[in-house]
Order: structure tokens, then C-alpha cells, then sequence
């Protein structure tokens, strides 16, 4: 008498669904009338559903069943889907190379997206608007430069760094644009730093553990 072992039996295209579901699609496939055929398919995949409720929050949840149910049947069964069947050949695709930002940033500490802000503020009228627009690039610049160097920074400095983004079109004083206060921000940032920590240990003790204890240590 012979052994049915796992090893020996035919392999499972997506084993999280379990051999059940793969013995189902084969049997849905040699189902000969078709409207049978698309009537069990739509019961498998309410079930095939029922098995994964943790995908119901991704966007076209029925459609990656579908996707899937078409993995399982090798892309062999044929039936009325309600969205398009995809082949093997998609599956099997490379995904595409992306290509590296080639792009050199000036000041690390104020990121690629200020640098193109401030391009765009040179492009601007003048006006109300662009002096609103300046104004909070250098205070989010000030806010930054204060992120990754806790010293206080001179206003001076801050403005110097604008024109130099801006290549020399904006070029303003203290006098000209008020910005926050440094321990203002400082403050700011250790309230949030604070915060952060609050939430998590509040977290940790919602999910029934101790904020100090190691949860895997046994108690003694």
C-alpha cells in the first residue's frame, strides 16, 4: 500500500489557498456545459473570498480573485470573468527597471522638493502670494535645518541658503521676512517627539503588553 505524500502530489500554483481549492478548479474545468461551469466559478470565488477576509480592504479585491482563480487553472479555464483574464505571459513579465535620480541636491537637509519650491516661487508675480509662498519655504526650511542640527540657526543663514536655491532671485533680510522663532520650533518638535512615544506606549498596552517587559520572557 502506497503513501499519498504532499511531495508526490501535483504542486500547488498558489498554496495559500490549499489543495481543496486547486482540486475544485480542476474539477470546475471538466465541467462541459458552460453556464455550470461560470455558475460553480462564482461560487469558488466567494469562497476562495471567505478564505483571505484580510484582502477585503485592497482596492479590486474581487478582481485579484479572479486574477488568482486564472493563476490556479494554469490560465486553462474558460469562462465568462467579469474582468479581463490575464495571461501567462504578463505573469511571468519582468518588472520594469525604475531609473535612479540622477539629480544632485544642493542641501541634503532640505530635500529635492524645497529646491523645486523655491523655483517655482522665482517663477511667480509679484505679489501677495508669492510673499506668502517665501515666507513659509524659509520657515520650513528654518524647521529642517533645526530637524538635523538641534544649534540655533541664524535667520541670516537661512535667508543666505533661499537665494542660493533660487539663484540669487530671492534675495531678502531679516528685516524684509519674519520667521519663527528657534526655540518655538525646538519646542514643537520635542512636543511631537513626545507624542509619538505616548501613542505607541498606549498602543502596546491596547495590545496587552507591558511598555518595559519583553513579552516573549516567561514569568517566573
Amino acid at each position: 500500500m502506497g503513501y499519498d505524500y504532499n511531495t508526490t502530489r501535483k504542486k500547488l500554483a498558489l498554496p495559500e489557498y490549499g489543495r481543496h481549492i486547486h482540486r475544485l478548479v480542476d474539477h470546475i474545468m471538466a465541467i462541459e456545459d458552460r453556464e455550470e461551469r461560470n455558475k460553480a466559478t462564482r461560487s469558488l470565488i466567494n469562497i476562495m473570498g471567505n478564505l483571505n477576509p484580510h484582502l477585503r480592504d485592497v482596492v479590486d479585491f474581487k478582481h485579484k480573485l479572479w486574477d488568482h482563480l486564472a493563476i490556479i487553472s494554469d490560465f486553462k479555464l474558460d469562462i465568462d470573468s467579469p474582468y479581463p483574464i490575464p495571461t501567462k505571459a504578463i505573469l511571468t513579465e519582468k518588472p520594469r527597471i525604475v531609473p535612479y535620480n540622477q539629480d544632485r541636491i544642493r542641501y541634503k537637509h532640505y530635500g529635492k522638493v524645497i529646491e523645486r519650491m523655491v523655483i517655482k516661487a522665482t517663477e511667480m508675480p509679484e505679489g501677495a502670494e508669492k510673499k506668502f509662498l517665501t515666507e513659509a519655504l524659509a520657515n520650513i526650511m528654518k524647521k529642517q535645518y533645526l530637524t538635523w542640527n538641534r544649534e540655533a540657526v541664524n535667520d541670516e543663514n537661512i535667508l543666505k541658503d533661499l537665494s542660493e536655491l533660487s539663484s540669487g532671485k530671492i534675495s531678502l533680510s531679516p528685516s524684509e521676512l519674519r520667521l519663527s522663532e528657534t526655540r518655538d520650533i525646538l519646542n514643537k518638535n520635542i512636543k511631537k517627539g513626545k507624542k509619538i512615544i505616548i501613542t505607541k506606549k498606549n498602543k502596546t498596552l491596547n495590545q496587552g503588553q507591558s511598555p518595559i517587559s519583553n513579552p516573549n520572557q516567561k514569568n517566573i
